[in-house]
């Protein structure tokens, strides 16, 4: 089978969606099966895959995501593939998989998120008059009218908005729960990694850490947390660390910090190429996130038997039962209960039973198992489209 995956942008900085992405493709060549990523970020093809760039430098910045659709969409049908998957909307692609959510969504929840009305209105305001994002929903949009690619959703959580948004369900809706690859770990190396990076950031053997990891602040619910630390403070003592991991500027967040008079307990870390050690030293992992269609933090951390505290707005929710392999809470602003939550697992043993009980979801959780999945929804679509060719030969 040939199958082509189509995305704008793939370089792994930029997020979730990248990396998800190029795990994917090369899992899928392993199984001998023919990849092409179609692109338009310039990069050499690694021996297990082709990666073609389709160059759109010369379109204005905007433009460019509709501009490298129609050039990819030009491209394939001179040589078509057995299945085209597009991350980036695609009206021509088989499956339509939006790992950062749909766009829609990430346009209404960026809205959401702010604190009052007057704030909402100037940022949808903002956001109609944004000629990229309006591009990107178009494409969306014809790529959702009916006889379009199956959505293939990274969680329930994404199936319910292409049902509330566009109406679709059924046999439109795949649901192929996101998953991670993640390097196995002897207890040896957990517990070097462990001491390394708590000595790294004078850590006491005491003390509850708390990670989080993030590329964007606001969105990724940091400012709560920062309150939620705040409380567990004043509620519990100053026994707790807060490590943030992520290439987003600190300087508003470290100002809160100061203001709530926990910046001593609180460290910005920069990005960092040990994510797994950092993993390996906390406690609990909180991604306190206003939106996340699927989050690959608390993925990762969960199947490395790390215990999380996150949001109903993270897909990734969905692999935790509250209160077993960590918390869920409604809302990033339910600052209360996020402190609750996370000050529960001062109780060491019971962070070490969640950390256990998440330990065992790693197959479930898996970037194998994904791959198995969206494999079989490929022989579906191959298998559908020989059917009809043969009736119309027929008739």
């Amino acid at each position: 089978m040939r199958v082509a995956i189509v995305i704008e942008r793939i370089e792994t900085w930029r997020g979730g969606a990248e990396t998800s992405t190029l795990e994917f493709a090369h899992l899928l060549a392993g199984r001998g099966t023919s990849v092409t990523v179609f692109t338009a970020t310039r990069c050499v093809s690694p021996p297990d895959l082709e990666i073609v760039m389709i160059p759109v430098t010369a379109t204005p910045k905007p433009l460019r995501p509709a501009r490298f659709i129609a050039k990819t969409t030009a491209r394939l049908r001179r040589d078509p593939f057995d299945i085209v998957h597009a991350i980036t909307p695609m009206p021509a692609a088989d499956v339509y998989q939006p790992r950062g959510g749909l766009v829609r969504e990430t346009l209404e929840r960026n809205v959401a998120m702010r604190a009052t009305a007057p704030r909402r209105m100037v940022k949808r305001a903002l956001a109609a008059l944004n000629v990229k994002r309006r591009t990107l929903l178009g494409l969306e949009e014809r790529a959702l009218r009916p006889g379009g690619p199956v959505v293939a959703a990274v969680s329930k959580y994404v199936a319910r908005q292409a049902r509330a948004h566009y109406g679709l369900d059924g046999a439109r809706v795949r649901v192929i729960f996101n998953g991670v690859q993640v390097a196995a770990a002897t207890e040896a190396e957990r517990a070097a990694d462990r001491a390394a990076v708590r000595r790294e950031y004078a850590v006491a053997n005491g003390t509850l850490l708390i990670l989080c990891v993030a590329h964007n602040f606001r969105l990724k619910g940091v400012e709560p947390l920062l309150h939620a630390m705040a409380r567990l403070t004043r509620a519990g003592g100053r026994d707790v660390r807060l490590l943030v991991a992520g290439r987003d500027n600190p300087v508003a967040m470290a100002a809160t910090a100061r203001r709530l008079r926990i910046d001593d307990l609180v460290t910005f870390t920069g990005p960092t190429e040990r994510i797994g050690a950092f993993y390996h030293a906390a406690d609990v992992v909180a991604h306190a996130t206003y939106y996340d269609p699927c989050s690959r933090v608390v993925l990762e951390a969960l199947s490395r038997g790390v215990a999380c505290v996150t949001t109903r707005l993270n897909g990734a929710a969905e692999a935790i039962t509250d209160g077993v392999e960590g918390f869920v809470i409604e809302t990033p602003d339910d600052v209360g209960e996020l402190a609750d939550r996370i000050g529960r697992l001062r109780d060491r043993r019971m962070a070490a039973e969640m950390g256990a009980a998440a330990a065992r979801l790693g197959p479930r959780l898996s970037m194998t198992r994904h791959v198995d999945e969206m494999v079989e929804l490929y022989d579906e679509i191959v298998a559908r489209r020989a059917k009809r060719e043969e009736l119309s030969v027929n008739s």
